[in-house]
């Protein structure tokens, strides 16, 4: 999808989906256009690839949000599943990139990439949460495989650069102090915006002690926040997505 700038704000420039994949627009908003993509087969497993392309347009805003958490089902042998995505924020434009968590259930096998390409004065609010298996049932990830790879560049240039790989006994492996303290759920932030070193201290009071922010370039910010499971989270996350949107957030992320 694409947007573009009209006589009344954002429009929408081009539209295309296939599969499963759908993207609907609940309500107009003021400044932007909001967009809830909506996964009908009820999650990924093996042998599934989804791409999403989504374009800010110059001097536009959009708003990008899923209908639920998406589930990471068990997967067979060998199959892995495939959610690719493609970020473009053109001259002038804001893009927030706000899906709802990604739930890993025992067994799963996903493969998930994420790129952003900004222009010089593009703004982007991208958060991507995840959640190790389905607490409320007692699950516990002994025998997955998460793959995540987050890459944003401004101007042509890398600005962030984040990978990960968990194989096998996850929940051992985030056991560990150092590691992430037997945490059960996890979001990774990145805010772009020529006021990012102004909402620096905002954001830390915002923080608990199992979360960071630091300000690795002058118009960047990054975090990454543990927590014991998704519904503290996203209590956490709420008032920081909140603070730097400086917007309600899509009806969908409400607690």
């Amino acid at each position: 999808m694409a947007t573009k700038p009209t006589a009344r704000g954002t429009g929408l420039d081009a539209l295309r989906q296939a599969g499963s994949l759908k993207c609907v627009f609940p309500r107009p908003v003021a400044k932007g256009i909001d967009a809830v993509l909506v996964n009908t087969a009820g999650g990924i497993t093996g042998g599934d690839r989804f791409d999403v392309t989504a374009t800010a347009g110059s001097g536009t805003a959009l708003t990008l949000t899923t209908q639920a958490a998406e589930r990471a089902y068990q997967a067979s042998p060998g199959q892995q599943g495939l959610l690719q995505t493609r970020l473009t924020v053109e001259a002038g434009a804001r893009l927030h990139w706000l899906p709802q968590e990604t739930l890993l259930f025992q067994g799963c096998d996903m493969n998930r990439r994420l790129t952003a390409d900004l222009a010089p004065d593009a703004r982007l609010l991208l958060c991507e949460p995840v959640i190790f298996g389905r607490a409320a049932m007692g699950e516990v990830l002994t025998g997955a495989r998460f793959r995540d790879r987050i890459e944003v560049r401004q101007d042509g240039k890398p600005l962030y650069l984040d990978a990960m790989t968990l194989s096998g006994d996850i929940a051992a492996h985030l056991s560990g102090k150092a590691i992430a303290g037997k945490a059960g759920a996890m979001a990774s932030l990145v805010y772009v915006a020529p006021d990012a070193e102004t909402r620096l201290t905002a954001l830390r009071k915002l923080l608990p002690p199992s979360g960071g922010v630091s300000q690795p370039g002058p118009n960047h910010l990054v975090m990454r926040l543990l927590a014991p499971d998704g519904y503290a989270l996203r209590k956490h996350l709420i008032p920081i997505l909140t603070t730097l949107s400086r917007s309600v957030l899509p009806r969908c992320w409400m607690i």
